[in-house]
């Protein structure tokens, strides 16, 4: 007997274990707690973290995150407004707000995530589908200031950088996303926080004509950035050649009014000089007459000069006993 009472007292024992152990359940700070009795739920979510007890075997616990949970959608191809089809990247961040609802409408996160995938990729594409690739790529309405700062002023004054205008721009396209896919999870117990563009590129199949058609307008600009810079270049030489021709004028109207004066002035002197010593200006007429002979005669130089001639009286005053009789330079050299 004493056995058999040891025994049972074992087995009772570790029956109270096993059951205070189901009943016996823990819900840490990242988690809420449904509690569900043969699968239906049972009293409200269990929200605060700490040690709770249930009932053993016939209920169970069913954990339910309640952090900021991720969702990266796969890119996929859409047309925009302007009939361009695109590769569009997005990603969200979404949370757990009502767990009774989402526990009974969806169950776990892969379904929530399979949902999600659904209304975002529909929503995304009724937003690119009603607005210009430009509105989907740019995000403000101007100029970035750092882009603005390194133009010249020359560029800005030819409107170089300037950005195509737009409307909305990726900021608002991206909160008619948000707002529209809100209301959709909402009955799922779910809140989505925020979306964003992770990428957006061109589809790959019409990727070539993109560029073709990039590769035709900035030609187009360069050319006409060219035809204005060779009129430019057409100015800036016709002034050059008028500005060239003006200095030549005023340089030879100077050189003119220079040398006048300096004859003026050297004719002034001659006469001074002449007035105070004949002899000085006696030796200058020689000097002069001299190199007269020099400029005049080669060894090719004939003169027939008469006695009486300016030129020829300081030869003349040479000679005492020459006659009053024509005399004829030839070569350099006078005879009579």
């Amino acid at each position: 007997m004493n056995r058999l009472n040891k025994m049972a007292v074992l087995v009772a024992l570790g029956l109270g274990i096993y059951c205070l152990t189901g009943s016996i359940y823990t819900v840490s700070e990242v988690e809420q707690v449904i509690i569900t009795q043969f699968g239906q739920p049972i009293g409200p979510p269990i929200t605060s973290a700490g040690l709770k007890v249930k009932l053993p075997f016939i209920q169970e616990v069913n954990s339910i995150d309640k952090r900021i949970l991720e969702w990266d959608g796969n890119p996929s191809d859409m047309p925009t407004e302007d009939k361009l089809y695109i590769s569009v990247d997005l990603f969200a961040r979404w949370r757990i707000v009502d767990p009774l609802q989402y526990f009974l409408r969806l169950g776990d996160e892969r379904s929530a995530q399979s949902r999600l995938d659904d209304i975002l990729g529909s929503e995304t594409r009724n937003a690119v589908a009603k607005h210009e690739l430009i509105e989907i790529i740019r995000t403000t309405k101007d100029r970035e200031p750092l882009r603005d700062a390194l133009l010249t002023d020359a560029e800005r004054a030819l409107n170089m950088g300037a950005l195509v205008p737009i409307q909305n721009g990726r900021k608002l396209v991206e909160h008619e996303i948000f707002v529209a896919a809100a209301e959709k999870v909402k009955v799922f117990g779910i809140a989505l926080l925020d979306i964003r563009f992770k990428r957006i590129n061109y589809n790959a199949s019409v990727r070539p004509k993109i560029y073709d058609r990039m590769i035709s307008e900035r030609r187009q600009i360069a050319e006409r950035f060219l035809s204005e810079g060779n009129g430019e270049a057409a100015r800036i030489r016709g002034n050059r050649l008028r500005d060239l021709n003006k200095i030549q004028s005023e340089a030879y109207r100077s050189v003119e009014e220079i040398r006048g004066g300096a004859d003026a002035k050297a004719t002034e002197i001659y006469a001074k000089a002449y007035n105070q010593s004949p002899e000085a200006v006696s030796f200058y007429e020689f000097t002069r007459t001299m190199q007269s002979y020099k400029a005049i005669l080669t060894d090719n130089t004939t003169l027939v000069l008469s006695t009486d001639s300016d030129l020829f009286k300081f030869l003349k005053g040479m000679n005492p006993d020459s006659v009053h009789a024509p005399t004829q330079l030839s070569g350099g050299k006078a005879s009579q």
